[in-house]
């Protein structure tokens, strides 16, 4: 895939999904769904959903899939995140000027929408069976060795080093998109296929998933940007019927990102805020509550080490 033509009339959501990486688990579901996605968001199913906030001027959603599955590799993921939002920033020690890593011509070649107005990330997460939007990504923290065997390598002296990527990113990030806005609206799109499982988590893991979400998280916020980035993980199951189950509640989350996201940006418009503002991670924490279907650690909202 190249470069990408695009029309002003169109909301444009970038996703990515992970190559396999454990021998229990050869097939990764994650890229499975990703790489099954239509290019174009198709129209809700009758009597599903509530877009009445949206359904006089919501454009038509285009879906970019990065096209190979990421490698689950650090080094790899720190490199190519800043190169799916864009044109290289001087300003921006972790921007680089040679192509994205990759292991195909695709992914060689692919150039970025100009504009990204949501950048979607899909992971696994092992054999549990819910689906789980992630709300927290952390800076530090990860232990775990790659595929290829490495660490992340950083340590507590790179926190004092103005030449590391994340120097100054605190330690924890959220996203700035509504994520329970978005969750009642994909619960409630998803209800006339079944009674899924769908949750929003504050507990990423502290592996690659945590790692890609969080230097998306981590870019913007260097760049002054609202974070208009979501993670979702997805049960390992990869068998077709599952992965067909993902891929038709995957579009759904899209449905519901592009809404709650555009609705935001009109109530901003308007005067009412919603849209724009970035609050702290702290802020942004305090002012939650655990609610039914979100998962809590330890009776803290989130943990913040």
């Amino acid at each position: 895939m190249g470069s990408v033509e695009e029309s002003p009339e169109e909301f444009t959501i970038l996703v990515t999904g992970f190559n396999a990486f454990k021998s229990e688990y050869p097939v990764n579901p994650s890229w499975e769904i990703a790489s099954r996605l239509p290019e174009y968001l198709p129209r809700a199913a009758t009597g599903t959903g509530d877009s009445s906030s949206t359904k006089t001027n919501m454009p038509r959603v285009r879906i970019v899939v990065y096209p190979e599955p990421v490698r689950v590799n650090y080094q790899t993921v720190r490199k190519l995140v800043p190169t799916l939002w864009g044109p290289n920033d001087k300003n921006d020690k972790n921007s680089k000027t040679e192509p994205p890593p990759a292991d195909t011509d695709a992914g060689r070649n692919f150039v970025p929408p100009a504009h990204i107005d949501l950048l979607l990330h899909i992971g696994m997460a092992g054999p549990r069976l819910h689906y789980a939007l992630e709300r927290v990504g952390r800076r530090d923290g990860y232990h775990l060795r790659d595929v290829d065997d490495e660490l992340a390598g950083d340590t507590a002296a790179d926190r004092a080093d103005p030449n590391w990527v994340w120097y100054g990113v605190p330690a924890a990030l959220e996203s700035d998109l509504d994520l329970d806005g978005v969750l009642q609206r994909w619960r409630t799109y998803t209800a006339p296929t079944g009674n899924h499982d769908l949750r929003i988590s504050v507990d990423a893991g502290r592996y690659l998933c945590d790692f890609i979400y969080t230097s998306s998280l981590a870019h913007l916020w260097k760049q002054g940007a609202r974070r208009r980035v979501a993670f979702l993980h997805v049960p390992a199951a990869a068998a077709p019927e599952r992965i067909a189950v993902g891929q038709g509640l995957v579009v759904e989350l899209i449905r519901s990102l592009a809404e709650t996201e555009w609705a935001a940006r009109q109530k901003e418009k308007e005067g009412g805020g919603g849209g724009g503002g970035q609050t702290s991670t702290k802020e942004s924490a305090a002012a939650h509550t655990p609610y039914a279907g979100a998962d809590t650690v330890t009776g803290k909202w989130y943990r913040d080490e």
